[in-house]
Formats: structure tokens, C-alpha cells, sequence
């Protein structure tokens, strides 16, 4: 019997009442929807998701390279957890009893201004359970935090600062240590002790950091060197991103993609590019050489959710030179033509309540994106995107 493909187009309404609903009813059932994206700017929306699907897909930048996780990095030679961490939280579920003294554990930081052997002293009292925090929490989840704080407090070095440290991150990098760094293992044991209500996966289980090439010549090192949240950002446009193994010579590092990446992306029912910190936190997670090959051979929506609000990452980017750099990150490295159409098909906005202009809107329709205009703000959200209508449309698509 000959057999033949086909493809089949629906029509969707934006949002979709009776979709909406009926995950609703059965989100467990809910569609795979994939983002790749950090940690902080999708934390609203992954909590609103979890009301629809139990099945999102999110591929997490393990780059940080500030704060309490430089710390983390430098001294175990180890990629970041903290958005990872990050992730995890929103994502559980928090109807569960004893939830919230996790979340509550998890999200708590040691004082900065602490001195550090009192500091010492109250990490030795977590790992006896005696801390009121950990006492909180219900076994078996109790003796697994004080665990893997054990095993970090026993790897640690003399001078370690554990001044505004995450305790969150401490447990999951004590985890990575015990696991035989093994990023994933940690991340699953987690995710099934607070009932995760999705996947989270780190883009990459190396130790990389992250490289900008700016307009004037200037070579930036690390990530939070470029957000604008802990040093001044760049004055310069961002010509040319890449990955580096660190250290003084700062040379670009070949990632290939992992294969339990590619089959993930592969089951997806919609890819999302979405906001976030335009560079450190969408286009690094594309740098892996495979992405856009993977990206390209499903058939499913690819939607690009543009910043509404400032990202100093964008510094001389129209909305269109912006869909262009999306593009080009899926397209390098690849021996083959990628079409367009195969990588990015649509992109979310809400001209009015996000002031998009109608040359903007046009000059992406000249790139062959189809450009959807609807609803994603509120009055007491605007310029910035409603998390409830964002899920509520992306699920929609899918």
C-alpha cells in the first residue's frame, strides 16, 4: 500500500474557552509545551501553567555567573543551579501539605552582612535538622535536605563565603556533588519530591560560561555582566554571542546537544521563545550546534513572546533585528538551509496595551512571521504581559 504525508491546519480562537477548560479539568492530559529560557522572568507564568498542563518542557541557562552562585561555581568547578532552582519552585505544586516550609527553605538566603563563623554555625544547625526551617519540613523530604547539606558542608572549601548564600542552591549543589555531578539525577529526585508539575532541564550539564562580543571591540565575560542586575550593563551593543570553558582565554567552546535535549524538544506540541533577558537568558540556550536542526524537523507552532519592557540587553534592537538574531542563533553551525517557516512561526503581541507601533508589527511580517495581535496585558500590568492571558494563549496554540 502506498503511503502519503499530509499535513492538517486548524483553526484556534485566542484564548479558547472550551480547550481552556477542558484542560482545566484533566491537566495532566495538558499539552507539551517547550521554553527555553532563565529563571526569573517566567516564574508568573509557570505558576499559571501548572492550572492547565502538568507537561510544559522547560529548558533552563545554567550560566550565572553572579552572587552567591559565582561562589558555588568557582569553589566545585560546576554549572549554576539557581535558575534551575528557580524553575523547580514555581512549578510545584503547592496544594501539597508541607509544601510551603520547602518552598520556604529553599527560597531563604543567609544574611549578607553576617559574620561567617556564625554563619558556619547555622548550617551545621540545619544539617542536625535543628534549624526551625528544616524541623518544618515532613520526612522524607527533612532527611534529604540535611543530607545533601552534609555532603556540601563536607566538601567545601576553608574559605567559602556563605554570606547572602541560597540554601536552595546549597542542597541542590550538595545533591550534584553526591550524584556524581550528575545535574539530572538531582533535578528528578526533586522534582518528584515537591510533585513538579512539568520537566525542568538545564540546556547543557557542563561548565560553561558566558561570552559577549560587543559593537566596540570590547569582550565581555559573564552573564552578570550583561543583565544590568548587579554591575552596570554594556553601553555597546552585543555583536556576537558565545560559550566558554572560562578562565584567562575566553575562546569559543563547541556545545553539542545533548541527546535527551533533542527528544525533548522533539515531543513538544509548541515551541516558546519567550521574554526574558534577550541574550543571557533566550539566545544562549540556543547555542548548542543541533538546536535549530531540532527545532526545524517538528511540526508544531514556534511562537516568539517579545520583551514589553526594558532589557538593557537590547540596546539598539528593533523588534524585527531581534526576530533576525533569533534566527541567526537557530541557523549557526548548520550545514543545511533552515527555512524560516521551519524555526519561527508566529510572534505573540498586544499592540495596544504593549504600545507596539504598526511599522514594527510590519517589518516582522516582511520576515515571513506571522504576527498575532491579542490581548496579553491588563490595565494594572501594562506595558508588561499578564501571565494568566500568556498562558492562556500559548495553551490555546498548542
Amino acid at each position: 500500500m502506498r503511503t502519503i504525508s499530509i499535513s492538517l491546519t486548524r483553526s484556534v480562537r485566542l484564548p479558547d474557552s472550551r480547550s481552556l477548560a477542558r484542560h482545566r479539568r484533566a491537566p495532566d492530559l495538558g499539552p507539551r509545551l517547550l521554553f527555553f529560557s532563565g529563571g526569573t522572568a517566567l516564574r508568573g507564568l509557570a505558576q499559571r501553567l501548572i492550572d492547565y498542563t502538568h507537561n510544559s518542557i522547560h529548558l533552563i541557562t545554567p550560566f550565572d555567573s553572579g552572587g552567591s552562585s559565582a561562589e558555588i561555581r568557582k569553589a566545585f568547578r560546576m554549572l549554576s543551579v539557581g535558575d534551575l532552582r528557580n524553575r523547580l519552585m514555581a512549578l510545584a505544586d503547592h496544594s501539597i501539605h508541607g509544601q510551603p516550609e520547602v518552598f520556604r527553605l529553599f527560597s531563604f538566603r543567609f544574611p549578607d552582612d553576617e559574620l561567617q563563623p556564625r554563619l558556619r554555625r547555622w548550617l551545621a544547625k540545619m544539617i542536625r535538622g535543628e534549624d526551625h526551617m528544616v524541623a518544618a519540613i515532613s520526612e522524607p523530604m527533612r532527611q534529604i535536605v540535611r543530607q545533601h547539606l552534609r555532603f556540601f558542608h563536607e566538601q567545601m572549601p576553608a574559605g567559602f563565603d556563605l554570606r547572602g548564600a541560597n540554601i536552595g542552591n546549597l542542597i541542590l549543589a550538595g545533591g550534584y556533588l553526591n550524584q556524581d555531578r550528575d545535574i539530572d539525577s538531582v533535578v528528578y529526585l526533586f522534582s518528584k519530591l515537591v510533585e513538579v508539575r512539568g520537566v525542568v532541564r538545564p540546556i547543557t550539564d557542563e561548565n560553561l560560561h558566558l561570552v559577549a562580543e560587543l559593537e566596540d571591540g570590547e569582550v565581555v565575560v559573564g552573564q552578570h555582566r550583561l543583565t544590568g542586575k548587579e554591575e552596570a550593563p554594556p553601553d555597546s551593543p552585543i555583536q556576537r554571542l558565545f560559550l566558554s570553558q572560562g578562565g584567562r582565554d575566553p575562546s569559543p567552546y563547541v556545545l553539542d546537544l545533548r541527546e535527551k535535549i533533542r527528544r525533548l524538544i522533539e515531543s513538544a506540541d509548541l515551541i516558546c521563545y519567550p521574554m526574558g533577558s534577550f541574550y543571557s537568558s533566550l539566545l544562549v540556550n540556543l547555542l548548542p550546534r543541533g538546536i535549530g536542526r531540532a527545532v526545524a524537523a517538528l511540526d508544531a507552532p514556534k511562537v516568539y513572546v517579545p520583551n514589553t519592557g526594558r532589557d538593557p540587553e537590547q540596546l539598539g534592537l528593533s523588534l524585527a533585528v531581534r526576530i533576525e538574531r533569533l534566527l541567526d542563533a537557530l541557523r549557526e553551525g548548520e550545514e543545511e538551509e533552515l527555512p524560516t517557516e521551519r524555526l519561527l512561526s508566529h510572534v505573540l503581541v498586544d499592540a495596544a496595551g504593549a504600545g507596539w507601533q504598526a511599522s514594527d508589527l510590519a517589518a516582522v511580517a516582511q520576515l515571513g512571521v506571522r504576527v498575532i495581535d491579542t490581548p496579553l496585558t491588563r490595565r494594572t500590568t501594562a506595558p508588561m504581559i499578564d501571565a494568566e492571558r500568556l498562558a492562556q494563549v500559548l495553551v490555546s496554540m498548542a
